[in-house]
């Protein structure tokens, strides 16, 4: 009987080092990005270039789940991008999201970007975006205020 402890204290502190050792690593999970639309191919989270002319420039605040703002704009030059930082109003980051909808009314086809989420949580976010036309933004947002830049790309 003494030989059958000896034996098996050895494994059961064995694994209690083991789950010591691996049970306070966790794999982080991967920041899923927004991924670009039909609308511009080509569009992607970029620091690369600066906005000129305005379009639309307004700070928006959203403090429910319900709130959601409507902008329709014209777009007269293939070379714009649409910026929006975001900051937090709430110190609890899983109840702070934002979502913007581009939607080009000429051709139906939607661009979706956000923060929070599924989106990740960057605050300052950039895309080019390269068609011309009439589009309408919606945007949504929960516990967060929001500064929305659309506007023509600098060269």
């Amino acid at each position: 009987m003494k030989t059958f402890v000896a034996l098996i204290l050895p494994l059961v502190v064995i694994g209690v080092l083991i789950a010591g050792c691996l049970g306070g690593q966790t794999t982080p999970a991967p920041v899923p990005m927004p991924a670009p639309g039909t609308l511009s191919p080509t569009a992607t989270q970029t620091a690369s270039f600066t906005l000129g002319d305005h379009y639309l420039q307004k700070k928006y605040s959203f403090q429910s789940e319900k709130d959601i703002q409507t902008e329709q704009i014209r777009v007269d030059n293939p070379s714009w991008g649409i910026e929006f930082t975001v900051i937090p109003l709430n110190e609890n980051l899983q109840y702070c999201w934002f979502e913007m909808k581009v939607t080009n009314m000429n051709t139906g086809q939607i661009d979706i970007y956000g923060y929070g989420r599924e989106n990740g949580y960057e605050l300052n976010q950039r895309y080019a975006m390269h068609v011309t036309g009439p589009y309408t933004i919606e945007m949504r947002g929960n516990r967060v205020s929001v500064d929305v830049n659309v506007a023509k790309r600098n060269p």
